[in-house]
């Protein structure tokens, strides 16, 4: 996507670094992360950004060895926005001074502005004397080191009890820092920052769906020529809407392969199938592999191990039905940019692997096939935007996200087709619920797991031994962080009590409160 304005995000680590590209998106700017030990001088110039982002990160600038940003970043010309470990990067770099420990500040902290300033640049339009905190900007810090020497042209800001260079400046070069961070919620005014810091570097918002629809159509046609693709189908948004994509791209060069691994909800299977044969005409095959998934789990329960199982088996499947595709020479996937993001983070970039995914990191070569990822640049809401762009259904469009691995990961511990089996029935009451009560499009993701326990009941006059299940539903704006939906004490009986009473083998129901962090939505 060289074409649009690029603005560059540099990856030390931080856990909401994929927050940063997804407030830039929403201003309609291009954005591309990169983790810093990927990156050198050359690469960076090749790269051609229009702007940088230092991200956060959590280690400590005043250890030997720990990250550091090329130096080229700072002989671009360009405008550098430096946030938390990327501030204290900046200024560690520029000639300033960071000390370590003893200065911990974690969760909402406010900043007033220092002496003589009211902020102007990224910072114009902070500061209100008017406004309920009096002048002072809400902020959510997340550190244990601080600037204690500014660099060399820069000037402080923004002061705060435990961080006196919280806001700092250099307007001449146009690099700017901060220690809290401003791309999360829970710092109200963030986004008029980012909204400046684009501005100032010239950003014209050129990044629409409408243009990414036009642009990824000619390239899938330039990338695919008059061979045949195969795309992996799951029914899930991701891989439905980079099938239709596809089809609008090729037409009848594209042949979609529906891997039914036995993992699916409720009439699933039959569902994707008529819509992609029915509704779209697209040619489909129905490649029903469920013993040879559910085998290959038998006694796994490794949440990582079932990943990759999956994920391995999902590549062979391909591979077989691949063979009988005369010119097939392509298999596309509906990998998201988040996706790409943590996968390459575990093969050298900094941050914590938290959970691999099955559909990231090619092919093997055995398998003969090239891969077309259509949506490898997008977010899951820009995906949505992009369906839109394409015509689906604004109900199919709004279906809350499903993951590869199916109900695996819904099922802690081992896999049994006993515990499918009620696990399928128990979601299927719980999302029928949802919908009765109108709070479907209210809710990012919503499912039920079984828990590996089983709890002492009664029912009638007898005694029950059967599984408990947790209900799960949450809100968010992209997936990267999210909160616990509030459902009435009502809504949760009435809910818990149609599933014991109509899913046979479950007799307790519980409710999963943890927000992300520090949980993950789905269980494994």
């Amino acid at each position: 996507m060289t074409q649009h304005q690029r603005l560059l995000i540099i990856d030390f680590g931080s856990q909401v670094t994929q927050l940063i590209a997804r407030r830039l998106r929403e201003l309609n700017v291009f954005c591309e992360i990169h983790p810093y030990n990927l990156l050198t001088d050359d690469i960076l110039r090749g790269l051609n950004p229009q702007a940088v982002i230092l991200s956060g990160g959590p280690d400590s600038v005043t250890r030997a060895g720990s990250p550091r940003a090329p130096q080229a970043v700072f002989d671009l010309g360009v405008p550098v926005f430096g946030i938390c470990y990327g501030q204290q990067v900046m200024m560690e770099q520029l000639g300033g001074a960071v000390e370590g420990g003893h200065h911990a500040e974690y969760g909402r902290a406010f900043i007033g502005p220092a002496e003589g300033h009211k902020g102007d640049g990224i910072f114009a339009g902070l500061f209100d004397a008017t406004n309920k905190d009096r002048g002072r900007e809400e902020v959510w810090m997340s550190h244990g080191d601080r600037v204690t020497a500014l660099a060399p042209g820069f000037e402080v800001i923004g002061t705060s009890p435990n961080a006196p260079f919280a806001m700092i400046a250099d307007e001449s070069r146009r690099f700017y820092g901060v220690q809290f961070h401003p791309e999360v919620h829970h710092t109200p005014n963030g986004r008029i920052m980012l909204e400046n810091f684009v501005r100032l570097a010239g950003f014209t918002g050129d990044w629409t769906m409408a243009g990414y629809r036009d642009e990824a159509i000619r390239k899938i046609r330039e990338q695919v020529g008059d061979k045949k693709v195969i795309c992996g189908l799951s029914g899930g948004v991701d891989s439905s809407v980079a099938a239709v994509l596809i089809h609008e791209a090729i037409g009848d060069q594209l042949t979609c392969v529906f891997v039914d691994h036995g993992l699916l909800r409720l009439n699933e299977a039959e569902e994707v199938v008529t819509m992609f044969r029915d509704n779209y005409n697209i040619p489909l095959i129905h490649a029903d592999e469920s013993e040879l998934f559910l085998g290959a789990l038998e006694g796994v329960s490794d949440p990582e191990v079932k990943r990759k199982t999956i994920g391995r088996l999902f590549i062979d499947v391909f591979q077989r039905y691949a063979s009988g595709i005369e010119g097939a020479e392509f298999l596309a996937q509906g990998t998201l940019y988040p996706d790409v993001i943590e996968s390459v983070s575990f093969s050298g970039g900094p941050s914590v692997t938290i959970k691999s995914h099955h559909n990231v990191g090619g092919l093997p070569e055995k398998m003969g096939l090239k891969l077309v990822e259509p949506l490898r640049e997008l977010f899951k809401d820009e995906v949505r935007a992009l369906g839109r762009e394409l015509g689906l259904p604004a109900k199919f469009i709004g279906r809350h996200p499903f993951p590869g691995p199916g109900l695996a990961i819904r099922c802690p511990g081992e896999i049994t087709r006993e515990k499918l089996d009620i696990l399928r029935k128990a979601d299927a009451v719980f999302i029928d619920q949802i919908r009765k009560h109108g709070l479907y499009d209210e809710i990012w993701q919503a499912f039920v797991a079984i828990l590996p326990v089983r709890t002492v009941g009664v029912m009638g006059d007898g005694r029950t031994y059967d599984f408990a299940c947790a209900l799960r539903a949450v809100t968010s704006v992209d997936g990267m962080t999210a909160d616990y939906y509030p459902f009435t004490h009502d809504f949760l009986g009435e809910t818990a009590t149609r599933i014991i009473n109509e899913v046979k083998g479950i007799n307790r129901c519980t409710y999963d409160i943890t927000s992300k962090p520090p949980g993950t939505i789905e269980w494994e």
